[in-house]
């Protein structure tokens, strides 16, 4: 790996990925280029030199502004596609925009209801100021079935259960449009700007991506990065419906978090892969992973149910270094834009819960 000369003529440097060499190495006649992706990675656009600039315009005129953008050193195309277009550029059809949609984490911050729902429903638990997501950072999914029991004696909401998806209550919920105080959500957005097909990437080692009744969906593809690509579609998919009637205020219970003209939202629970749910099974939370902190992390005290205590105080387990976890991004882009969010998802074990009394 090295830098590009770029301090002559501009030059293109392109190379296939791992995956596309792969393909290419079949010689089976059946490989061909249908898609590639621009991305401005290392690109400083403070060099631009126009008039607006702290000093001044280039001397030698307009031909020049964009010089030293041009002439920034980059790194060298490189195959490994985990690694390299880490930034994508936004394709828009309409030129003419003064406010950019936004793909958006419905966290149910500065609302009075829960993800989605209205006030009070339990269908529709999500991430408000007494769930994980504030307390550490990450929305966390518990991988057995004795660790989902923990959190849920503690009155831990918002936890998802990825051992048994359609037993839990929680997901993930994003919400695409405008987020401009400036619009009114009465006003529609403009259809060429509307998501109508997502793509969810996740670290296939870990888990896996289901609709909110705890269905696993069937991936679309699995890189040579072991990262399992889904597929959701407006029209075929039911973690994707259109959110374009929603005109409540932001501030209203059960309104959309934008605060503007709305598209469409994406739902979806994760759950654990077998690895992570094996008993006494630790090898990808050592590997990967870390120990909770009792200084950092304050979980509440045991409360009793009726399966009696089996092992669920959460706070002497962390105390302990019990409780096991590991942090991974999933990532959702949208397909008519190209607009990515990384989401945050911790992935937690309690290494000594049992259904029995310590």
């Amino acid at each position: 790996m090295a830098f590009l000369d770029n301090s002559g003529d501009i030059i293109l440097d392109a190379v296939l990925t791992d995956l596309g060499r792969e393909r290419l190495g079949r010689g089976d006649g059946s490989f061909s280029i249908a898609k590639f992706a621009a991305g401005d990675v290392c690109i400083n656009y403070e060099l631009y030199r126009n008039a607006n600039h702290p000093n001044g315009a280039h001397p030698s005129g307009s031909s020049y502004y964009d010089l030293e953008i041009l002439q920034t050193p980059i790194l060298e195309a490189f195959t490994n596609n985990a690694s390299s277009m880490q930034h994508k550029l936004m394709s828009l059809k309409t030129t003419n925009l003064l406010y950019l949609p936004v793909i958006k984490l419905n966290n149910g911050s500065g609302k009075t209801t829960t993800v989605g729902g209205v006030a009070g429903s339990t269908a529709l638990q999500g991430w408000s100021s007494s769930t994980p997501t504030n307390l550490v950072g990450a929305h966390l999914v518990a991988v057995d079935e004795v660790t989902a029991e923990a959190f849920n004696a503690a009155s831990i909401t918002g936890v998802m259960d990825g051992y048994s998806p359609p037993d839990g209550q929680s997901f993930l919920q994003v919400e695409q449009g405008l987020d401009s105080l400036d619009l009114s959500p009465k006003i529609p957005m403009d259809v060429s700007l509307v998501e109508t097909q997502y793509l969810i990437e996740i670290d296939n080692r870990l888990g896996w991506i289901a609709n909110t009744l705890g269905t696993k969906q069937n991936l679309s593809f699995l890189d040579d990065d072991d990262v399992a690509t889904y597929t959701a579609d407006l029209t075929t998919s039911d973690l994707v419906d259109s959110i374009q009637d929603d005109t409540e205020e932001y501030t209203k219970p059960g309104s959309s978090v934008l605060r503007s003209g709305r598209g469409t939202r994406l739902r979806f629970k994760i759950g654990a892969s077998l690895d992570l749910q094996t008993p006494k099974s630790t090898y990808w939370f050592d590997l990967l992973g870390r120990n909770f902190s009792a200084s950092t992390t304050n979980f509440p005290a045991a409360i009793s149910d009726d399966r009696g205590s089996h092992a669920n105080n959460l706070d002497t387990r962390t105390d302990s270094g019990e409780l096991k976890y590991i942090d991974s991004v999933v990532r959702v882009i949208g397909q008519t834009t190209g607009y990515r969010l990384d989401i945050p998802v911790r992935f937690v074990k309690c290494t000594t819960c049992s259904d029995t009394n310590p």
